[in-house]
């Protein structure tokens, strides 16, 4: 999605040789395109995040101003624990993930969105700020009219700009994404081959894994 590429490539930029880009380096004026699409998540008091900051598009898809509204609970309860994952993975290992998912209203209506993660320094530490954006792949003409009430993660790519290995963090999402897989408990899935996007994943259960870790 444009406001994805925009906003990546401008994290990418500014961050130079550094895990990622300080707070006080974002200059709104440099990703103006992109900026209705754009979040900021800050660490709250329950070590949840929270919307610091919201864009307009994205407010308009759930009906209501987001800014103080918790992220963490926008996911259903069975990918609670892979995004937590995968937020650790931005926060500690300082990867971007790039996640579909589908939002769904109250009339069952459902919409695929996109979104993206990335580490944002504050004060020092990755821990508590994170910079993403998030954008419908359609709009349907009810976007904006019936708010976004559930919503399931449908895939996701994990890309380290820098040179660490995806496959662990990768394994870890992966554990923790609840379903009702036939897996057993205690062992390692192995997915089956898909095609996302037109891209090849493997398929585990509802979600699907993109393949590459860097780009």
């Amino acid at each position: 999605m444009p406001s994805t590429k925009t906003l990546y490539t401008y994290w990418n930029t500014i961050r130079g040789s550094r895990s990622a880009p300080d707070r006080r380096d974002i200059d709104p004026t440099r990703i103006r395109e992109a900026l209705a699409n754009t979040f900021i998540l800050e660490l709250d008091e329950s070590d949840k995040f929270s919307f610091r900051l919201a864009g307009s598009h994205l407010c308009t898809s759930y009906c209501r101003e987001l800014k103080g509204r918790s992220f963490s609970a926008l996911w259903h309860d069975r990918d609670g624990d892979a995004m937590d994952t995968l937020i650790r993975a931005v926060t500690e290992d300082h990867a971007v993930a790039l996640v579909t998912f589908q939002g769904t209203t109250a009339l069952h209506t459902k919409v695929s969105f996109e979104t993206i993660l990335m580490p944002l320094r504050h004060n020092g530490s990755t821990h508590t700020r994170i910079l993403g954006a998030m954008s419908a792949l359609e709009e349907p003409y009810w976007l904006g009219v019936q708010p976004i009430v559930e919503q399931r993660i449908t895939g996701l790519r994990l890309i380290w700009p820098d040179e660490i290995s995806a496959e662990e963090t990768a394994r870890d999402v992966l554990a923790n994404v609840v379903n009702d897989t036939e897996f057993a408990p205690a062992a390692t899935p192995s997915g089956m081959p898909t095609t996302v996007y037109g891209r090849t994943a493997r398929r585990y259960a509802h979600l699907a894994v993109i393949d590459g870790g860097r780009n």
